[in-house]
């Protein structure tokens, strides 16, 4: 993990991106504050502080108390740092930014647009601000387990199971649920050395961290994937790893949010795969040649 002092980190991970992650932990008029930055970062930069109080109805003090929960030291580096980063704002083409939301007037090709940038961005975002240190540690958990369960409920259920095959696929034993009492039954059979895994965007999911808080009283190392670093499920959990998306007006449940947990998901994996390269290798071929014969004779050759 960078450290606060390293020049590549406010250079990488947006300040819009951390304070959309911490956002429902903050109070509601620091939301306030959140919001405005998120939503008008290059003009909040120009504001004064007195400015951006008035605007988001709320007193100095607390904008101050915003800008350290967010880790800055104050409202002076705040604007510095927004500042360096209003050039980020819009693409080459001049698309709004990844914290837009569509509205009722935005025609067809607009919500192409938007949903296209933001979806890339999701992905961007999530990889800049990935913790390096603890996706090491989630990688020789898993690839050192005896089983991994893996938690995930509504989109985040399909998360899970792509997960579930990846792992399945290279001679991994591992489960997916998304039903509670299934869930928490196999939860219950878990034991030290195993690993659990708990999907969910918002963290707040309570089939999800029920499940995930089985498993941590059957001595399994717990593994929360959220997009809010201060969510519930993060209290529960032994290592976090975050995405960085943003889902908005007609988009929950949105591809971005699932596109960046996959993208962390194929991080994780191809970690494990390289960690134990000789067997996926050869489950790999095993598996491979498994399912030759159902493919056309045209495409045999390829594979």
């Amino acid at each position: 993990m960078k450290g606060k002092d390293d020049p590549d980190e406010s250079r990488t991970v947006s300040t819009a991106v951390k304070i959309r992650g911490l956002l429902p932990s903050l109070s509601r008029a620091e939301q306030r504050v959140g919001k405005i930055i998120i939503d008008e970062a290059s003009t909040a930069a120009l504001m004064t502080i007195t400015e951006l109080a008035k605007r988001a109805h709320t007193s100095e003090t607390t904008v101050i108390r915003f800008c350290r929960a967010i880790g800055v030291s104050g409202y002076p580096e705040l604007r510095l740092r927004l500042a360096a980063e209003a050039g980020r704002v819009q693409d080459d083409q001049g698309q709004e930014a990844v914290g837009s939301d569509i509205s009722l007037s935005d025609d067809l090709g607009q919500v192409v647009k938007t949903i296209a940038y933001a979806d890339a961005r999701a992905v961007e975002d999530t990889a800049a601000q990935l913790d390096l240190e603890v996706l090491g540690k989630v990688v020789a958990a898993i690839a050192e387990a005896r089983r991994v369960d893996v938690y995930g409920v509504g989109a985040s259920a399909f998360v899970a199971q792509d997960f579930q095959q990846k792992l399945h696929r290279i001679g991994l034993t591992a489960y997916a649920w998304s039903d509670l009492h299934l869930a928490l039954t196999s939860a219950a059979l878990l034991r030290e050395g195993d690993v659990a895994v708990g999907i969910s965007h918002t963290g707040t999911t309570m089939d999800t961290i029920e499940a995930f808080a089985e498993a941590g009283r059957r001595g399994a190392t717990l593994v929360a994937l959220t997009n809010f670093p201060k969510s519930p499920i993060t209290r529960v959990a032994d290592l976090v790893l975050t995405t960085a998306a943003r889902e908005t007006t007609f988009r929950s449940g949105a591809m971005a949010s699932r596109l960046a947990q996959l993208t962390v998901v194929d991080c994780v994996f191809v970690g494990v795969a390289q960690r134990t390269y000789e067997r996926t290798k050869s489950a790999l071929e095993a598996t491979r040649d498994a399912v030759r014969s159902r493919r056309t004779k045209s495409d045999r050759g390829r594979w």
